[in-house]
């Protein structure tokens, strides 16, 4: 079936940087777009940033823009985030995603920005 889980976020001070990773299994891979939605606390689910297949096209909301760079590693199976210049706005539980027949979505990992 398939799976997806994220790991890589925790408490980082504003300005700081985090690397999340999302390790996937159930699908072929390279097959599919992947993207990374987040839910700040008390707010709507939205999506952050999204690659293509082949990684060859990226798309980012507009309050990331410079800051978060989506990859992603065919051979391993692997999607990533990296998040600079954190911001007490971009703490949220941040999730991996794709639709393979319908939405998927992992368990989340909770990045927090707090000095």
């Amino acid at each position: 079936q398939v799976q997806l889980v994220e790991s890589g976020g925790g408490l980082v001070q504003p300005g700081g940087s985090l690397r999340l990773s999302c390790a996937t299994s159930g699908f072929t891979f390279k097959d599919y777009g992947m993207s990374w939605h987040r839910q700040p606390p008390g707010k709507e689910r939205e999506m952050v940033a999204s690659i293509s297949n082949d990684g060859g096209y990226t798309s980012y909301v507009d309050s990331v823009k410079g800051r978060f760079t989506i990859s992603r590693d065919n051979v391993n199976k692997m999607l990533y985030l990296q998040m600079d210049s954190l911001k007490s706005e971009d703490t949220a539980v941040y999730y991996c995603t794709t639709i393979v027949h319908t939405r998927r979505w992992g368990q989340g990992t909770q990045v927090t920005v707090s000095s």
